[in-house]
């Protein structure tokens, strides 16, 4: 259960500030990137976790609600913005449903595949557009499933080794569930393991899901700065529009 991967220890552990996914380098862009994208209007965050990117959003001027399944991740978001600042609706992303409308929905860090059927990833798509109005954007931030590194016979791959953890995947390719073990330890002989299970999805069975809710593919990239995405690409962000005389 999603609640119990995300329970008070992983959620005090979750806020690395300045390092990892809190960096600078990885926060700034994609916040200024969704800035954009909001404009003069609302923003929505699915799995609003921490606060991670909507704290900051928040504080460029754009107002941001969330959406978010865990109380212990958000007992984390309230140390740092209250329920004025912030508000949040407690559910699930495929079908909480938060007041008002929006001109962008934001879902990021592969949390889209957190949802572990193809149903709920659907399900997912069609509840960012009730929050839309007509025009209005929907951004996934997600990996490239690394298929490619699979050899017959072989279930895993690294995919980050540094000082201090190891990243590795498990895949099951008959299900595209995917197993992402997270190792950590310092100079001792123990080590801490974590584990996450998720539904990997290609960039075109995304594409397919935006269609069946609405959408139309605005821009795909291989990040938040705007590379392109290409065939080497690890990951993309891709903006979805609900068409503007819907």
């Amino acid at each position: 259960m999603e609640q119990e991967i995300w329970d008070a220890d992983t959620a005090r552990r979750y806020d690395t500030p300045g390092t990892g996914m809190f960096a600078p380098e990885v926060v700034g862009p994609a916040v200024d990137r969704l800035a954009a994208l909001a404009g003069d209007g609302r923003a929505l965050e699915f799995a609003v976790g921490t606060g991670r990117v909507a704290v900051p959003l928040a504080g460029r001027g754009v107002p941001v609600t969330g959406i978010e399944l865990s109380p212990a991740m958000l007992d984390r978001l309230r140390e740092k913005a209250d329920e004025t600042a912030i508000p949040v609706v407690a559910g699930d992303m495929a079908t909480a449903t938060a007041p008002g409308t929006y001109t962008l929905v934001y879902l990021v860090y592969n949390t889209i595949s957190n949802l572990l059927t193809q149903a709920e990833q659907v399900a997912c798509f069609r509840n960012a557009a009730r929050h839309l109005t007509p025009g209005g954007r929907f951004v996934i931030e997600l990996w490239v499933p690394e298929l490619r590194q699979l050899p017959p016979g072989r279930q895993a791959t690294v995919w980050q080794c540094e000082p201090g953890y190891i990243g590795l995947d498990t895949y099951d390719v008959l299900l595209q569930h995917v197993v992402s073990h997270h190792f950590q330890f310092d100079d001792g002989r123990q080590a801490r393991l974590s584990r996450s299970p998720h539904r990997y999805i290609w960039p075109a069975e995304l594409d397919l899901m935006a269609q069946l809710a609405g959408f139309e593919l605005e821009t795909r990239h291989g990040d938040w700065s705007g590379a392109p995405f290409t065939a080497d690409s690890r990951s993309h962000v891709s903006v979805y529009r609900i068409p503007p005389d819907r």
